[in-house]
């Protein structure tokens, strides 16, 4: 199946495939991801799904196939290449440092400088973090200097997502981000991917709870033993069940 685009896609991964030894990780995929598209990937765990954002993200290397960004061919040999590409992924479990503030983390590695010396501008970057942290749900009033390991696994994680707002990627990837998060952190996300969608952003949405994906996505592609088993699902077209029963291979029993 082909995703119908009128123009050059963001995002396009041709025969795809991924082995790790004797394990056929990923069998010949192919994804496209348009410009302001939002796709949410779906899977059982072992789908493939982890796998592909990492070939994506530039964290493992692919056994063959290839990779094109708007059109043009790239090779995606680490994590900074695909940032330098515009291509940022939030994990589950997001690389922060327990020990720096929160603003230092949503900076890490690309901190504000000021004057001459170029000096950290800790102030400017307080205040870009404070309203980061709200928009991203966090309604209390967590100081930006607090260090990131006194903060609850949902906040981390919100903190990692406001990190990706903040850097304008052209593709933000969302690895299970409303996992663990309250009623108000998830809706932060949510709305969130909405944003990014306004901004002409694209997302790729992973989540096991599909009707958080129901709410956001413009496209559903469901993964199942490495190969991508539909790409055309929508939540106009498609019910929850009807999703859920290509997850599991039950339609192909009806």
């Amino acid at each position: 199946m082909t995703h119908p685009s009128t123009s050059t896609p963001l995002i396009e991964m041709r025969n795809i495939e991924k082995y790790y030894g004797r394990i056929h990780a990923l069998r010949n995929v192919n994804l496209t991801i348009g410009k302001g598209e939002i796709v949410g990937l779906l899977g059982d765990n072992g789908a493939g799904k982890s796998t592909l954002i990492k070939v994506l993200s530039g964290a493992v290397p692919y056994t063959s196939g290839s990779i094109h960004i708007a059109g043009k061919e790239v090779m995606l040999n680490s994590t900074n290449d695909a940032i330098d590409a515009g291509i940022e992924t939030i994990y589950q479990d997001s690389a922060l440092v327990s020990q720096l503030s929160i603003a230092r983390n949503l900076f890490l590695g690309r901190e504000i400088t000021k004057g001459p010396f170029n000096k950290m501008d800790l102030e400017h970057m307080n205040e870009v973090a404070a309203d980061l942290l709200k928009r991203v749900g966090i309604s209390k009033n967590i100081p930006p200097s607090t260090p990131i390991g006194s903060l609850s696994g949902g906040e981390r994680q919100a903190v990692a997502i406001a990190r990706a707002m903040y850097f304008d990627s052209e593709l933000i990837i969302l690895d299970e981000p409303t996992n663990n998060l309250g009623v108000a952190e998830t809706q932060g996300v949510l709305q969130f991917v909405r944003d990014a969608k306004a901004q002409g952003h694209s997302c790729i949405f992973i989540a096991h709870n599909i009707h958080h994906v129901f709410q956001v996505v413009d496209r559903m592609v469901v993964m199942r033993r490495g190969e991508i088993a539909a790409d055309d699902l929508t939540p106009d077209t498609s019910s929850i069940l009807d999703v859920e029963n290509i997850i599991t291979g039950d339609h192909l029993a009806a």
